[in-house]
Order: structure tokens, then sequence, then C-alpha cells
């Protein structure tokens, strides 16, 4: 079969390949499953540069940690899926990227008829992370602020949905002034401009003077540093990302860290999914659908690539203002 792997850390378009390896069989417990779509999205890369902290690769390495498929083939003791399912799949051996994969059955999601490939392929990274940050983790109380930046990637505007639907109020970070008005069809109640101003200083103008308790960051650098500013004295703070590859200064300045009882605290997906047990799990899925069949955590699908077009789909994936989240379909031709 046909698969993306890597040799090296470093930049995905210089060491990602199209291999061909044998089909995997499944053992006890795992299932094989024909790959339909699977997204490019952030998590995906950050692991090929090496930035990933979840999970370390053993070279040659697969990657693609989310995606659709058929199962085709179920190792001994599975019984909750049969051959034929279309299926949902979160894959922590990061190995979608590729025409088949192995995983453990208890890394895949019934998907109903009526959710489409684009959407089931999308099903877990960014809908299971606005669901766990913004109800299992912060907890956010109704009626209460939620900073977020990158408020116009996808998701960050699940975020803003599922939080209008919550009666949660967002507050908005982006780069360019033309991204508001749009996030505020979706329902965004503020938008920060970054480059109109230190963030905190416009929160603790435009928003509380005594800043806001929940906050939420996959950018860090210079971004989380202002964000971390921004928190009340009884804030939290959740790191779900390193878009910028830069740390976070909380203690620049000593009225953040000597007084008040701010928390900054990183969130993984993979680890709140490992804890949850079977029936968390499934209450998870029929939450996401849901939410997907209200359009709370719809994905925006955007351009689908061949495997071998891997380069160019993370070329578009990474552009900047570009429309929709990125395929691979190890199908297509």
């Amino acid at each position: 079969m046909r698969a993306i792997r890597f040799a090296q850390y470093g930049e995905p378009t210089s060491v990602l390949r199209v291999e061909d390896v044998p089909v995997p069989e499944p053992v006890a417990g795992q299932v094989r499953v024909r790959i339909l779509e699977s997204p490019v999205n952030p998590s995906d890369l950050l692991y090929v540069r090496g930035h990933y902290a979840g999970i370390q690769a053993h070279f040659p390495a697969p990657t693609g940690f989310e995606g659709v498929g058929i199962v085709e083939a179920l190792g001994s003791g599975v019984d909750d899926f049969a051959t034929g399912e279309r299926v949902s799949i979160v894959n922590f051996g990061g190995s979608n990227w590729a025409e088949y994969a192995v995983v453990s059955a208890r890394d895949l999601f019934h998907v109903p008829d009526d959710v489409p490939d684009d959407q089931a392929a999308s099903f877990v990274v960014n809908p299971a992370a606005a669901i766990v940050m913004v109800r299992h983790v912060l907890a956010v109380p109704q009626g209460e602020w939620l900073l977020q930046s990158a408020a116009g990637s996808e998701l960050g505007r699940m975020i803003i949905r599922l939080a209008k639907r919550q009666v949660i109020r967002t507050v908005n970070v982006v780069r360019r002034r033309e991204s508001a008005s749009e996030l505020e069809r979706l329902g965004a109640d503020a938008v920060i401009v970054s480059t109109e101003g230190p963030i905190d200083e416009q929160v603790r103008s435009k928003i509380d003077p005594e800043g806001v308790k929940y906050a939420i960051d996959p950018v860090v650098g210079e971004t989380g540093t202002q964000i971390f500013k921004a928190l009340h004295e009884d804030g939290r703070m959740l790191v779900y990302g390193s878009l910028t590859g830069e740390p976070i200064r909380v203690g620049e300045d000593p009225r953040y860290i000597l007084a008040g009882r701010r928390i900054l605290e990183v969130f993984w997906l993979g680890y709140w999914l490992l804890r949850f047990n079977d029936s968390e799990r499934r209450q998870l899925g029929q939450d996401i659908i849901e939410l997907m069949r209200e359009g709370i955590l719809k994905t925006s699908p955007g351009r689908k690539y061949s495997l071998e077009e891997i380069h160019d789909a993370v070329t578009q994936a990474e552009q900047t203002g570009r429309q929709g989240k990125v395929y691979l379909v190890p199908g297509k031709k």
C-alpha cells in the first residue's frame, strides 16, 4: 500500500515522502480501516517538525492523526464494529495518511450515514478539543467571558458557535480587521485585532478592567504572553498548541506572578481521550454528532489532494487566509 512517512524531523515539504509498505494486519483488539479521507491539521505538521510533545516519532514514521474510513478486517475480541462499516478514526500512532491504517478499536467512532465524509474525517481533533476544553477542563459558566486567540481557525470558529449555544461570551483575537465581521456573524461577542494594540490592554479597556477568567491559546510567543496578562487574578489559561514555537513569558512582569492565583495549563487532547472510559468516549461521540448536525461543530471543507500531492496539500494548509480544511484522499487520482 502507499503511505506517507518521514525519516527525520523537519519541514513537511522536505521530509514527507510517499512510500510502498505492507498492508498492516490487525491483532487482538485492533481494526484495519481503508482510509477514505484524512485532514491536514496543525498538529500533524507540528509532529513532523518535532514540536509535538505528546508523541515521539520512531523513524521511518507515518503520520496523520485522524480520518474516516471503512472497516476491512477485525482482530480477535472486537465485537463493537463490523466489516463494511464507516468509522471515524483518531490514530495516536499517526498513520492515517495512507491507504490503510490499523488502530485500536477504542480509537474508532461510529458514524451515522447523514454525516458526510469530510465532516467524519474531522470528527475528533477539533470537535473533541472544543467540547473537552470548554465543557470539561475549563467548565466555563454561563455568562462568563472566554478569550481565545486564532479565533478565525476551524477550531476557533467551532468554539465561538459552541460558546454561543452555551451562553458563554467570547472575545476573539484575530490578526486582520477584515476577519471581525465574519466572526461576529458566527456569534462572536467581541473581536480584538492584535495589530491594533496589546491584547491585554484591549481586553482590560473593552471587556473588563480586571481581565477575563478563562482563556485558550494555540499560538504562544508574544500572543500567548499578552493573553496571560489579560487574565483576571483568578484566571485560568489553556495552551493547546505552539504555532510560533516561542515561549510564553509569564515572569517578565512581577504583577502577574507575585499576586493572584492565575493558572497556566497545557492541554493535550490525547491525554484526555486516554483518560475517558468507554462510556465517556461513547458520550463524547454522541455529543459531537449532535453538535455537527446543528452546525455547531461543522468543519468548512476545502481542497482535496492525493497522497502524491502531499507537498501541495501542506502548502495549501499553511496558507494564510485559506478557505476550508485541506484533506488527503488516498483514492484520488
